[in-house]
């Protein structure tokens, strides 16, 4: 039983406050000394802001406010280096507490990281997101995350030994969108430590615009180019795009993906995304940014 929490969550531009009210609840129902300590990196939007202050109201909890945005990777070690308890809870802001049994869950469970996963909610066709996240969901059981647990792992929902967290910070190189909690997976399997997958899922209800989930998609293929040295065997993208050998082939996919990339792109922000499209559309991406 883990006694003493740090429960972690960054976040930007996202009004987190219903799902610190939800943790805090089985925090103290849990009866263990705990904190949770919310980072704002860098929110531009005032009234999320103003709203998330609320929490400082809150017992055991923390808003802490940091300018300027600084990336995913660091606002994580910066939580970990502001916690004071020996068990580090991390949770994305944008996901929910489904259970009333998922602090629990983790408090019962051994390791020195443990991933819980996650599960997409209802959504609509017309959300490119939604659509993806629903057609990747079996590959987020425990039982297939567990087949390759170092690939597999994300940061949305996991916790994690203070003292790993210190020795094997995320690399704050990644400062664009993407690939931090892959080059973190690596990391831990180059240390030796383990990562325990089990089904403690929290939910993925929300879904950003098309338009804002393809540039995101985007940042992410350029900062997998960043890193593809620290990244391969890590990465689909790369096993894919690597694996083509002729260089004919991947010239003519450059080829289409500047004839066609626009047009892809129009469906892909429109109404009826379709994700071969998508995938098509990555594929041509990456490969015409890749030098």
């Amino acid at each position: 039983m883990k006694h003493e929490l740090s429960i972690l969550i960054p976040v930007y531009n996202t009004v987190c406050v219903p799902l610190v009210t939800a943790i805090r609840q089985q925090a103290v129902s849990a009866g263990i000394t705990f904190e949770i300590i919310v980072g704002d990196d860098g929110s531009t939007e005032h009234q999320t802001v103003e709203a998330n202050q609320s929490i400082d109201a809150m017992e055991h909890c923390r808003y802490i406010c940091r300018q300027p945005n600084a990336g995913r990777a660091a606002i994580r070690n910066f939580l970990a280096r502001e916690a004071r308890y020996p068990w580090l809870l991390f949770i994305d802001s944008h996901m929910t507490v489904c259970s009333q049994q998922f602090l629990q869950h983790y408090l019962e469970t051994d390791g020195n990281v443990i991933y819980g996963g996650y599960i997409v909610g209802e959504g609509e066709t017309s959300s490119l997101r939604y659509c993806y996240e629903k057609a990747c969901e079996a590959q987020h059981r425990a039982s297939v995350r567990q087949q390759r647990p170092y690939q597999h792992f994300h940061t949305c929902n996991f916790v994690v030994s203070h003292d790993v967290m210190l020795s094997h910070p995320f690399d704050e190189r990644f400062r664009r969108y993407g690939y931090e909690d892959v080059l973190f997976g690596k990391q831990l399997k180059q240390g030796g430590i383990s990562i325990t997958h089990i089904e403690n899922p929290v939910g993925f209800l929300t879904f950003e615009p098309n338009d804002q989930f393809l540039r995101k998609t985007e940042e992410a293929l350029d900062t997998l180019n960043d890193f593809r040295d620290d990244l391969r065997g890590y990465s689909q993208m790369l096993t894919l795009t690597e694996g083509i050998h002729i260089g004919f082939v991947k010239s003519l996919i450059r080829l289409w993906h500047r004839l066609f990339g626009t047009i892809e792109r129009r469906n892909l922000c429109g109404r009826h995304p379709n994700l071969t499209v998508f995938k098509l559309y990555k594929i041509g991406y990456y490969l015409t940014i890749k030098n």
